[in-house]
Formats: structure tokens, C-alpha cells, sequence
């Protein structure tokens, strides 16, 4: 078992709070990640149907027994406990009381903000970062770590992606779906689920994605907000400003975990991504992740956007520092091309606080040009390491 970027944070904050709240998707590593971390607290899994039916009908008792304190796992399926905790931690006056887990993360953060604020910290684990990755053996050739995805149980065990990633679609549509959305036609879901993969990296379109699946404008909506739910996709925000500029005002699609998107879009073995017409967006989608992770992993909640115009002018990644932002540019290509740069020089133009630029790129080579940074995507997590620090 590999220690997690976040485990230094986690243990820092439950000896700040009385409670610590650990989102994110299912199968990411926030139980082993938890009960690793305090092997002296108790250990309850509210997914246990017998377990889950004390904690609802008799809370109280259900505390009661864990009166030093416990890991809490899935807390989504008791979303009234979180209103006991808050009194009984009200009552002991006390940090490192609970860790609770939960992986449907729209309702723990109306749930929380209702009866846990200012008593819980909040964190967020996602599968795998690239060092997470290294450290579990994990190959790192391009294709073969956007076909594998970064689903912690996939490199522990050594399964078979292709069977993993199935299993996991078919039971996330049988329980997450059914638990978090009135969800009558599963096959229709699906197909909705594998409409949106064919899609990561893109503007977001309703219409034509539910005209595709064959549902409603606003059926596509409430769809795609279950997913989000349930950490399966990803919006990324356009950047707004009042720059006289015609802005696009969707947000871009993209998924948590890139091997998850690669399965639902029909690739079987990682030789397919070589020719495949969206191995691009794909590698877009694995170092936007792996950006979200560097920052959910220390804490950081910062609000990370794309820039677009009506003429198509682009930046794929703007990533605020402070009073100022770091225009990214991701590509897959392995031979650095000065004409990366050239959209943002003409994005920097406009926004006066792009005051550094860089290219994530397929290849190995480290660059320090003039127009800005030409970074190896292994590089990626030391390369924003820097600009945090500076």
C-alpha cells in the first residue's frame, strides 16, 4: 500500500476539527486512505444494510457505541446523522473526533453546510496522481496510463481494465443511479453516459447531446448533473470578463478518471489510442485531472477555467496565482512546436493578468523559452509545485 499525497493533510486537519469530511468517487481510496491513516479509530460502513438501519432509526444508540470517535464510511446514506454529530460534537467540545467518507458529493455539501459548517474540514481524493501512479508500478507510457486510468484498485490488484471499468459502469448504473436520480430507463442512461465520453473536452451542447441520446433537453441536464454528483464527469467553467470579446458560455466536458472515458468510448487495448481521433482530448482530460488532484491533494480549492472566444481563440487552462494567472496549453504531440505559444500570446493580450505561460506536452523534453514553458507531462506535478511556491 502506496501513502497518499493528501494522508500529511487529512491527519493536519483532524487535529484541527472534530470532524473530517473525505469526497470523492467511489473506488478513489478513501476508505483504505482513512482507516490507514487512524487504525486506532473504530471502523463503520453505512453501506451495511444492517449497519446503515441503526444509524437510521436510532442515532443516538448508533453514537452511542462510538463515543472515541470512528471512520464513518459512505455518509451520503444517512444524510440525517450529520445533524447527531453536530450535537454530539457540540456537546464533547473536541478535534479528532470522526472521519466521515461519502462519494456523492452535491448532497454531503448541502448536508454539511446545513449542519456541519465551521465543525468539519472538507477534502477531496481522486484516483491516482502520475507520482501515486510511479509509486503503485504503474506504466508510464502515454496510451498505456490514459487506457489504465488511475483507479487505485485497478494497479493494487492488478486487474484487467476492460473488466474493472465495466464492472464499475454497470454497478454505479445499478446503485449510485438508482440511489441518487429517478432513473426509469437504464439503457438510455448508459448510452448517455457513453454520448458524454465521445465528448470529453468539448462545449458542453444539451440539445444535441439529448437529441443524441434520444431524451429531453432537460432530462439531459438532470443526467449530467448525476453524474457530476457522482464524480463521474467534470464541468470546466468558461472565463468570464468584461473585455470586449464575444466569450463562449459553456462549460467543457471531461471525466475524472481518463481510462473510464477511454472504456466507455470503445478502447480495449492502449495500441488503439495511437490512430484514435480523440486521443487529444483524452490526454487534455488526464492533465486537467492530474492539476485537480495537485490542488485537492494540499488543500487548494482554487477556481480553474478555460478561456474561449466566438472566433475560436482558446486557452485550454487558466490557473490563477494570486493576482495573477498561468495560461496552460495542453497537447499531446512529443516535438515542441513554437506556434503552441501563439494563441497565448494573443489570449495575453486581452488579459493583462496572464502573466505566464505554459505547453504540457507528450514528450520528454523540459523547455524554458522566451514565450514560456515547454513541460514533459511527467514533469507536470514538480512544474506546479514551483508555480504554487513562487
Amino acid at each position: 500500500m502506496i501513502t497518499r499525497e493528501i494522508t500529511s493533510r487529512l491527519i493536519k486537519l483532524f487535529n484541527q476539527y472534530p470532524i473530517v469530511t473525505v469526497m470523492g468517487p467511489r473506488q478513489s481510496g478513501k476508505t483504505t486512505l482513512c482507516r490507514s491513516s487512524f487504525p486506532g479509530l473504530a471502523y463503520v460502513n453505512l453501506e451495511s444494510p444492517d449497519v446503515r438501519e441503526l444509524a437510521q432509526t436510532d442515532p443516538k444508540l448508533f453514537l452511542s457505541r462510538l463515543d472515541k470517535g470512528a471512520v464513518i464510511d459512505e455518509v451520503q446514506r444517512v444524510p440525517d446523522l450529520l445533524s447527531w454529530l453536530q450535537v454530539l460534537v457540540d456537546e464533547k467540545r473536541c478535534n479528532s473526533l470522526f472521519v466521515l467518507t461519502g462519494s456523492e458529493q452535491f448532497q454531503i455539501s448541502r448536508s454539511i453546510s446545513q449542519s456541519l459548517a465551521g465543525r468539519t474540514a472538507l477534502l477531496r481524493l481522486l484516483p491516482f496522481s502520475f507520482s501515486e501512479y510511479q509509486l503503485a508500478g504503474g506504466n508510464c507510457e502515454t496510451d498505456n496510463m490514459l487506457f489504465k486510468g488511475f483507479y487505485p484498485r485497478i494497479h493494487d490488484q492488478l486487474l484487467d481494465p476492460n473488466q474493472a471499468l465495466e464492472d464499475y459502469i454497470e454497478t454505479y448504473v445499478e446503485r449510485d443511479v438508482r440511489q441518487i436520480g429517478e432513473i426509469r430507463n437504464l439503457t438510455s442512461f448508459r448510452r448517455f453516459i457513453r454520448l458524454c465520453a465521445g465528448r470529453v473536452g468539448q462545449l458542453i451542447n444539451l440539445s444535441s447531446l439529448g437529441s443524441d441520446a434520444g431524451i429531453s433537453h432537460t432530462t439531459a441536464s438532470e443526467w449530467l448533473t448525476i453524474l457530476e454528483a457522482s464524480y463521474i464527469t467534470f464541468r470546466l467553467p468558461p472565463w468570464f470578463s468584461n473585455i470586449r470579446k464575444r466569450l463562449v458560455k459553456s462549460s467543457k466536458l471531461y471525466f475524472y478518471d481518463v481510462g473510464l472515458a477511454c472504456h466507455l468510448i470503445g478502447i480495449r487495448q492502449p495500441e488503439q489510442l495511437a490512430v484514435h481521433p480523440l486521443r487529444g482530448p483524452l490526454f487534455e482530460n488526464m492533465i486537467l485531472m492530474e492539476i485537480l488532484k495537485h490542488n485537492y491533494n494540499r488543500g487548494q480549492r482554487l477556481e480553474l477555467s478555460f478561456f474561449r472566444d466566438s472566433n475560436g481563440l482558446e486557452c485550454d487552462l487558466l490557473y490563477p496565482t494570486g493576482n495573477e494567472m498561468l495560461g496552460i496549453e495542453i497537447k499531446s504531440g512529443t516535438t515542441i512546436v513554437s506556434d503552441w505559444f501563439t494563441p497565448m500570446d494573443k489570449v495575453a493580450q486581452l488579459l493583462p493578468a496572464l502573466t505566464r505561460r505554459a505547453i504540457i506536452h507528450g514528450g520528454e523534453d523540459h523547455q524554458q523559452r522566451k514565450m514560456g514553458d515547454a513541460v514533459p507531462y511527467l514533469e507536470l506535478s514538480n512544474f506546479m509545485q514551483q508555480i504554487d511556491d513562487a
